[in-house]
C-alpha cells in the first residue's frame, strides 16, 4: 500500500499522481503497487513538488509495519530513534527559512 499527501504542489504533478494512484481526498492519493513503480513515484515527486511540500508512506518490512519520507519545505521532519522511524517538529522560524 502506498499512501501520498502533497500540499500546494503544481496541478502537472496531481495529474502525474493521479496516472498512477487513486485520489481518495484532494492531495491524498492511495494504492497498490510495486517497488520498482514506487521509486518512478518518488523521483516524479522530488522533481516536481516545486514550492509545495509531499510525504509518502508505504508497506514495509520494518517494526511500525511502514515507512515513509517527506520533501519539500514542512515543519515536521522524519527522525529515526532506536530503530523506529518518528517525527519531530522544527521551530516554526526555521520552517520558513527552509
Amino acid at each position: 500500500m502506498l499512501v501520498i499527501v502533497v500540499e500546494n504542489v503544481p496541478p502537472r504533478l496531481r495529474g502525474r499522481l493521479g496516472l498512477w494512484l487513486v485520489e481518495v481526498r484532494a492531495g491524498v492519493y492511495v494504492g497498490k503497487v510495486s517497488r520498482r513503480v514506487r521509486e518512478m513515484i518518488r523521483d516524479n515527486l522530488e522533481q516536481g513538488v516545486d514550492e509545495g511540500s509531499a510525504v509518502m508512506a508505504w508497506s514495509s518490512n520494518t517494526e511500525s509495519g511502514f515507512d515513509f519520507l517527506t520533501m519539500g519545505a514542512n515543519r515536521r521532519i522524519p527522525v529515526e530513534m532506536d530503530g523506529i522511524k518518528l517525527v519531530s517538529f522544527l521551530p516554526e522560524d526555521a520552517a520558513t527559512t527552509s
